[in-house]
């Protein structure tokens, strides 16, 4: 499967030392099988006047079988229990590979109202319901770096 990954620089060698903490699925390598996605990640670079780069890479699909992997299908309460414990620095698990929805702008308002406590659960699941998820998968090892081959990039 062809992804993407979104920066300021060209990502060769993809590693998990420069991983933030606090974003939506702990600390990773993003990816996403959506082009216009590692586009818009670009966007936050670019506003600072730095480069947006969109690194291209071939993601062996065998990771899905020989990886702990947590898939969300859906903006769910378990996705929402999920992204909450990571941005709170409070993940434990030890998955290699998680897949699932960005919390992007809309999303992301929805999370943090219920976040900070200005809406309750039902009110942030009832909100998420009407979003088509965006695609994001987070590599958490070393291990699932290693499904990941360098294509190439494009400078925006």
């Amino acid at each position: 499967m062809k992804v993407y990954h979104g920066s300021y620089d060209e990502i060769k060698a993809p590693d998990l030392a420069h991983s933030r903490k606090n974003v939506d699925f702990g600390c990773g390598f993003y990816v996403t099988p959506i082009y216009e996605q590692a586009e818009k990640w670009c966007r936050k670079f670019m506003r600072k006047n730095e480069s947006g780069v969109v690194s291209l890479y071939d993601f062996d699909e065998q990771a899905l079988s020989a990886l702990k992997t947590l898939r969300f299908e859906s903006y769910s309460e378990s996705w929402l229990n999920f992204i909450l414990t990571c941005r709170s620095s409070n993940d434990k698990s030890d998955y290699d590979l998680v897949i699932g929805g960005v919390a992007n702008d809309k999303v992301f308002n929805t999370v943090e109202l219920y976040f900070d406590g200005l809406i309750d659960k039902a009110e942030a699941l009832k909100r998420l319901k009407f979003e088509k998820p965006n695609l994001q998968l987070c590599l958490r090892s070393e291990k699932a770096l290693e499904f990941l081959k360098f294509e190439g990039s494009v400078k925006l």
